[in-house]
């Protein structure tokens, strides 16, 4: 028989001289009523591999730790355990990707560019390409279909001194790589020089690329967004969910912002202009 245990980020804290009080994963301090169960047995009880002590009353209250989700009695499942991540793009992205993916229980592989279209209607799959340069007009084209089927797609890419992780898309109508550069073009006044500089009409790269630890950053912002769709994103706190999330991370001093962005409607086409006779 498995026996209950506290929560993962969950304590019992005994301040001198008063009662017990629960502090909960999310950092609240909740007050707690033993009534004639002692704190000792209570912590004994919840504690991993220890106490021995039963009686109705501490099986209640044990009970009640279980049903706010304080307490439990299964060991804790990896969040990506059962899903499948392919993995797209440049090493120094990719790999510490793949290691953080796979440690939080992921089924790890390698894709190229051919393997896209397959990856279509695979729910529980997610297709994760990383660049370390602007992306070249059309190539997110075929993977921007994807979420159309119910495969999650996730990508991140990289702007002179920023790198921008775009939100992750797993359903039909949510935010696509082609809306995000439509709801970019619209943000700014420079749009001409934007859509020239994504076009390839720039001079070469002069970085600067990724470091260990900014790439560390990196993989671990995508590793979150692939938690949020494997637990079906809820969402807690202030920031934005994964699916309508733009951040962008300055390499120079690893800040990251975040920006909400929505999908972007279909608009019908205008009507073909009808011919004039002359009067």
């Amino acid at each position: 028989m498995n026996r209950s245990r506290l929560a993962p980020g969950a304590g019992i804290v005994t301040a001198p001289g008063d009662r017990p009080v629960l502090r909960t994963s999310e950092g609240e301090f909740l007050r707690i009523d033993t009534g004639h169960v002692g704190p000792g047995e209570l912590v004994d009880r919840l504690t991993e591999g220890q106490g021995q002590a039963s009686s109705a009353e501490l099986d209640r209250l044990v009970a009640a730790f279980e049903e706010a989700g304080h307490a439990v009695t299964e060991p804790r499942r990896p969040p990506l355990t059962g899903r499948a991540v392919h993995l797209l793009g440049d090493p120094v992205l990719t790999e510490p990707l793949a290691r953080f993916a796979a440690a939080e229980g992921a089924e790890v592989q390698s894709a190229s560019a051919d393997d896209v279209a397959g990856l279509a209607g695979r729910r529980d799959t997610a297709l994760v390409w990383c660049l370390d340069s602007p992306v070249p007009e059309g190539l997110w084209d075929e993977a921007d279909r994807l979420p159309a089927r119910h495969t999650a797609w996730l990508r991140c890419h990289r702007e002179g001194a920023h790198t921008w992780t775009e939100p992750l898309a797993s359903a039909p109508g949510d935010v696509t790589a082609a809306h995000v550069r439509l709801r970019r073009l619209a943000a700014t006044a420079a749009h001409r020089e934007l859509a020239a500089y994504w076009a390839g009409h720039r001079t070469p790269d002069t970085g600067p690329h990724p470091t260990e630890p900014a790439a560390a950053l990196i993989a671990a912002l995508l590793t979150a967004d692939l938690i949020a769709w494997a637990s079906g994103e809820p969402h807690r706190g202030p920031g934005l969910p994964a699916r309508r999330r733009l951040r962008r991370i300055d390499l120079r001093d690893l800040t990251v912002t975040e920006h909400p962005v929505l999908p972007v409607p279909e608009v019908a086409p205008l009507p073909a202009p009808t011919a004039r006779t002359a009067p």
